[in-house]
């Protein structure tokens, strides 16, 4: 019997550039295909978590603003007393006791600023005769400004 009498046929050597030699290519192609996808999906997830923070830290800033208008708007209801300077108060973030208009007003100014804008947020009002400063603080650390503190401040004559 010689060598290659058995049933199975002799093994042949296949040359490097044929068709069964490169067969494997395809799923490494696949394979970096897919980890690119994966990479390139991750960056869209980190920027659509970057989106969504600044996206609450511009509501935040909106709120604070039309908050800033609210307590104006009071004021302007009873401008005597801001004039005579009721209204002032240095930068409160405990919620202010009941009373009168003004204490209300101060009062429901506070309450409103820190359920919008968390339990941290404080309120100031500082009128000199008719010109009056009103700033709002809030904390801003999800936002990808950098600072964790924002404050928001305009001035108007009563």
């Amino acid at each position: 019997m010689s060598a290659h009498s058995s049933s199975h046929p002799p093994l042949r050597r296949r040359a490097p550039g044929s068709a069964a030699a490169v067969r494997g290519v395809g799923l490494i192609e696949v394979l970096v295909a897919v980890l690119v996808l994966a990479i390139g999906l991750l960056g869209v997830a980190a920027m659509q978590a970057t989106a969504l923070r600044n996206s609450q830290s511009s509501l935040e800033r909106s709120q604070g603003v039309m908050h800033v208008y609210t307590i104006l708007d009071a004021m302007r209801a009873n401008p005597n007393a801001a004039r005579a300077g009721a209204y002032n108060m240095g930068m409160t973030c405990a919620v202010p006791g009941a009373g009168n208009l003004v204490a209300n007003d101060k009062r429901a100014w506070i309450d409103i600023l820190q359920q919008n804008l968390g339990a941290t947020a404080c309120g100031q009002v500082a009128c000199d005769g008719g010109l009056c400063t009103i700033s709002v603080r809030w904390d801003d650390s999800r936002g990808t400004s950098g600072s964790a503190t924002q404050t928001f401040s305009t001035t108007t004559r009563i």
